[in-house]
């Protein structure tokens, strides 16, 4: 395995990935705007196909990059329809609070 991926140790990049995986789940646990707790999951996400990318180059696979391409077209639309909800919820409760949405029903 190649210790190097483009001139950056693969620790600096493991250690990136980690410090955004702990962010994103900070952000998921201790925030309550519903808004934040979706840019968290994505960082999550984000996080993770840095992991993906830097394994797929330092092992000379392609495997990991073509999850990295699924993560990412699930992530897009994960964000598109989780925005549709934010929006739907705004109009009727008018507040972006997850703590004030208790049940589904209008």
């Amino acid at each position: 395995m190649n210790q190097i991926v483009g001139g950056i140790p693969i620790n600096y990049l493991l250690g990136l990935a980690g410090i955004l995986f702990s962010i994103g789940v900070l952000g998921v646990l201790i925030r309550r705007n519903i808004v934040i707790i979706f840019m968290s999951v994505e960082l999550i996400l984000n996080s993770v196909n840095l992991v993906f990318v830097t394994f797929s180059k330092a092992l000379s696979h392609i495997n990991g990059e073509t999850i990295v391409f699924f993560v990412m077209a699930i992530a897009a639309a994960e964000a598109a329809v989780g925005l549709a909800l934010v929006i739907a919820i705004f109009r009727h409760k008018k507040s972006t609070n997850v703590d004030e949405l208790q049940s589904m029903r209008w």
